[in-house]
């Protein structure tokens, strides 16, 4: 028995289909990653706290979107250690590399956010 693959979907259809599978991926990034959790805390927080300040408006989208950063590289590392959990938990140089690249990029944005927030608001104390 050959099955076919159904061609992909197009127009409206898929943009539905793309956002439930953005959709369930926040889902399983909540339920199974503390630190996307912490992060995503985080950014509500974070995004409270810049849009009740006396900063300009882009100060504020820069603020905001400083904290977006870390959450989506959050996600992409999480998906890097599913991808390299998925082929296996033995110890390999390369896995090990992979895991520590995406944490390296995580630590990364969280310090550039931190940065962006120190330059924005040392200034007003």
């Amino acid at each position: 028995m050959n099955q076919q693959i159904p061609p992909p979907e197009t127009g409206i259809k898929r943009i539905f289909k793309a956002a439930g599978y953005s959709w369930q991926g926040i889902v399983y990034a909540w339920q199974n990653e503390a630190a996307f959790r912490q992060e995503f805390v985080l950014f509500v927080v974070a995004s409270i706290v810049a849009i009740f300040s006396s900063v300009s408006p882009v100060e504020k989208a820069v603020l905001i979107g400083s904290v977006a950063i870390v959450i989506i590289v959050e996600i992409l590392n999480s998906a890097i250690e599913a991808v390299v959990d998925r082929f296996g938990k033995e110890f390999h140089p390369l896995s090990k590399a992979a895991k520590d690249m995406g944490s390296a990029a995580v630590f990364i944005s969280l310090a550039a956010a931190a940065l962006i927030w120190m330059i924005i608001f040392i200034p007003l104390l």
